[in-house]
């Protein structure tokens, strides 16, 4: 129980930077953190809840993660940094 509050904060945490910044690189991190404490919560709560299908969940969440971080790098590629959010 102690790990899932850990992992929630992370979470929080990450949210607050996505929205704070103060670069796109900041808010790119902070979108890999949500995806991978995210995926790691859910197995957290298979393992607790006996529920396999929450690991399936996590994978999707893991898969998307890494996909979302690879579009962000291409755009981030073609636009200009704002560094003056």
């Amino acid at each position: 129980m102690v790990l899932a509050t850990i992992l929630l904060l992370t979470i929080v945490g990450g949210l607050w930077r996505i929205q704070r910044g103060p670069t796109r690189a900041d808010r790119l991190l902070a979108v890999q953190l949500f995806g991978s404490s995210g995926a790691a919560l859910l197995l957290v709560l298979a393992q607790w809840q006996d529920q396999p299908a929450l690991r399936d969940a996590a994978l999707v969440l893991a898969l998307l993660a890494a996909v979302m971080s690879a579009a962000l790098v291409q755009y981030l590629r073609k636009t200009p940094e704002e560094d003056s959010d």
